[in-house]
């Protein structure tokens, strides 16, 4: 607490104008406490919504392609091994001037690296594929 000591002249009439902050920052200070304690404990018990995992059946056209990618990084153009990148990129760009452009569903090997399946989306990209879909498996239900 803050208090104020005059020099004892009995001039009481003096009117003081500063403001005495300490209290605002004793209050402000403790409040601050109490929000950082009771900030993890509200995050970490809050019932939360998750989304959903959605499974849109795949339509298969004829003029889709499917792209496999093995756990080793080979390629594969409709079980058709593909040489390298550059081979991959040829056919694709060979496809992409298609109307209407075929889709293309890539299929990546769960245990192969996210390397190889990058490769082949920026292979569809520098080729001008605008439509790339993953195919997955559904969950298992239980």
């Amino acid at each position: 607490m803050a208090m104020n000591v005059g020099s004892g002249d009995g001039d009481d009439d003096e009117v003081v104008s500063s403001i005495n902050t300490t209290p605002l920052v004793d209050v402000m200070l403790v409040l601050l406490i109490i929000f950082l304690i009771t900030v993890p404990v509200v995050t970490q018990t809050a019932a939360v919504s998750l989304p959903k995992e959605t499974n849109i059946a795949r339509v298969t056209k004829p003029e889709n392609i499917e792209i496999s990618v093995t756990k080793d990084g080979d390629v594969y153009w409709n079980a058709q091994a593909v040489a390298d990148n550059n081979a991959l990129v040829a056919r694709l760009k060979k496809v992409s001037v298609l109307t209407p452009q075929p889709e293309i569903h890539i299929r990546g090997d769960e245990k192969s690296r996210y390397e190889s399946v990058g490769r082949v989306v920026f292979a569809c990209q520098r080729a001008g594929i605008q439509k790339i879909s993953f195919v997955t498996e559904p969950p298992p239900r239980g």
